[in-house]
């Protein structure tokens, strides 16, 4: 093993954090490289049940350096948070480092972003309104605060004061809000950078000697590929690249260093906010997997929508990303069920589309062509022994290996670190 990337193969929410939970004991660096705190992973171990939103899930290994990448988008106040949730449940944080390049989410990201939903009104994108989206427009407009600006507070108050006069005039000239006092925000964020400042550094100079040593390293992505703003579905997309190539960019690590690239996918999909979704269950099935298998939002709360596993979708995510390899979570979820439907292709008016489509008019009128397979109604959750998995769940993975052209190599029954199921090596054993 040496960079391996781990990265959502559907609209996020597929279980990367238990993935890398269960990776992270053999790296040396677990590096976060998108997306801000609305995204959740949820993760059980010894420690207990944790909800991570900004810290590696690689925190829990004391010998392993985390880092959360250049590509994230930090609120302080949140990160802050996490940190005094893992302190006081015994966690080690001595070992994490934020990139003093990582962007910092500011007030007037979040008030903006919920100030925006609310125009678009029934065509709201269903956004988390943590300033994710707005925390990122700036960066690319050259607008944005970074992390290590907290540490040079001259800097720090010459950045502000420009940015917090352009947002005021939108504050209050487009939406009618009252202006943001500079005084306030600088003084809380100073504040902050004071909390912080042991943790932020220059991390190219940690990676790259790490990777020309060939460490193992882990890239833990945020999201999912069907929410990258090119090629999910826009504009019901996220606002950085959860793809494989966004953990290049949102670690500075080269992609011809990367060794593989496991896409995480459930049994079935889930998807939060709005958006098209083409295999969804509006009736007792969907119900069924979504209180079975907990289906609401790490960060949000928000009931997730459910349908079968849309392998339409899933090749498309496989060739977008090159997955090496695909991590699947969540068999367990199927144990009760007489039999599991597969989305093998969809029907627009009278054609039959075996790709997915980019225009989201046409994703929404897209009717699922379902293949029926028997399901296996025995408990999972005690298997350790992939060939000990029924028959009929061998058949369903192999068929899911076949109609994504990617090997499954590992299977999840359960949330805790021994209900993975190694089905072949993912390191360079």
């Amino acid at each position: 093993m040496s960079v391996i990337a781990i990265v959502g193969g559907q609209w996020g929410d597929e279980g990367k954090g238990k993935i890398i939970d269960f990776l992270a004991e053999k790296a040396k660096l677990v590096i976060r490289f998108s997306g801000g705190d609305n995204a959740g992973h949820t993760v059980i171990n010894p420690y207990g049940e944790f909800r991570m939103h900004l810290v590696p899930s690689g925190i829990f290994y004391p010998q392993v350096t985390c880092i959360i990448g250049n590509g994230v988008v930090i609120n302080p106040a949140v990160l802050l948070t996490e940190l005094d949730e893992l302190r006081s449940r015994s966690v080690d944080i001595s070992h994490l480092i934020i990139s003093d390049r990582a962007h910092l989410i500011m007030p007037y990201h979040a008030l903006l972003d919920g100030l925006e939903e609310e125009r678009r009104g029934k065509g709201a994108l269903g956004t988390t309104r943590r300033g994710i989206g707005p925390a990122f427009a700036d960066k690319v407009a050259r607008l944005g605060i970074r992390a290590g600006n907290l540490l040079n507070k001259n800097i720090f108050l010459k950045q502000l004061s420009s940015t917090l006069e352009l947002k005021n005039a939108i504050l209050t000239k487009i939406y009618q809000h009252p202006p943001l006092l500079l005084e306030e925000i600088f003084e809380q964020y100073c504040h902050y950078g004071e909390q912080l400042a042991p943790f932020i550094k220059e991390t190219s100079s940690i990676i790259g000697p790490a990777v020309a040593r060939g460490e193992p390293i882990l890239l833990e992505g945020a999201q999912g590929a069907l929410l990258d703003p090119d090629f999910g579905t826009y504009p019901y997309v996220t606002s950085s690249s959860p793809l494989a190539g966004g953990g290049s960019i949102g670690t500075g690590i080269g992609p011809m260093a990367f060794d593989r690239v496991i896409g995480v996918f459930k049994a079935y999909i889930t998807r939060v906010g709005s958006g098209p979704m083409p295999t969804e269950l509006k009736d007792e099935v969907g119900e069924l997997i979504r209180e079975k298998a907990h289906e609401y939002g790490a960060t949000t709360g928000r009931p997730r929508r459910c349908g079968w596993f849309d392998a339409v979708a899933g090749r498309f995510s496989v060739q977008v990303n090159g997955f090496s390899d695909i991590a699947l979570t969540h068999l367990d979820i199927y144990d009760d069920f007489p039999l599991i439907k597969i989305c093998t292709a969809y029907k627009f008016d009278n054609k039959i589309l075996d790709s997915f489509p980019s225009d989201v008019a046409i994703l929404e009128r897209c009717q699922p062509i379902y293949e029926e397979l028997p399901a296996w109604q025995v408990s999972t959750s005690k298997i350790h022994d992939f060939n000990q998995l029924p028959l009929e769940a061998h058949r369903y993975i192999a068929r899911l290996e076949e109609l994504l052209s990617c090997p499954v190599s590992c299977v999840t029954v359960g949330p805790k670190r021994d209900q993975m199921i190694k089905v072949r090596s993912i390191f360079s054993e």
